[in-house]
């Protein structure tokens, strides 16, 4: 399946899964650029940097079959399988984030509003009863497997 017919697909946990890997760049970014306040946005920021790193390993599954990672963290990993728990994930991360407006409003909000889109993204995905799809340029489909 090529990219244009996996966004054709309407299959929003695709949809979840691409706005993911957006997710993770944004992450990181605006992390980096918030770790310079001198206030409690570091640590709003240290916890979007966790998030971004988090996020690539659960949106890029290649990288858990070529990284070497821990058993732990492998089965904390696992327990995303489902567009529920992805949804809930998303969705925690999304309102730490929200909560950084609590003390002033910095380029957390754009992390924010991704991470609740992605969000919505797999509940939609979960609420149509769609089986979560992993998107094959991003490792998914037995990519990591042909690897190892």
């Amino acid at each position: 399946m090529t990219l244009a017919e996996e966004f054709r697909s309407r299959n929003f946990s695709i949809y979840g899964q691409w706005l993911g890997v957006i997710c993770i760049i944004l992450c990181i970014a605006v992390g980096i650029a918030n770790l310079f306040h001198l206030s409690i946005i570091i640590l709003f920021s240290i916890i979007c940097l966790i998030s971004g790193l988090v996020l690539i390993f659960l949106e890029i599954p290649l990288l858990l079959r070529i990284c070497p990672t821990s058993e732990k963290f492998d089965v904390f990993m696992r327990r995303f399988t489902t567009n529920y728990m992805r949804a809930a994930m998303y969705g925690t991360m999304s309102v730490i984030q929200w909560l950084s407006l609590i003390h002033s409003a910095t380029s957390l909000i754009a992390a924010a509003v991704m991470l609740l889109l992605a969000g919505l993204c797999y509940l939609f995905a979960a609420l149509k009863h769609q089986d979560f799809a992993g998107s094959k340029t991003l490792g998914g489909h037995g990519v990591a497997q042909m690897i190892v």
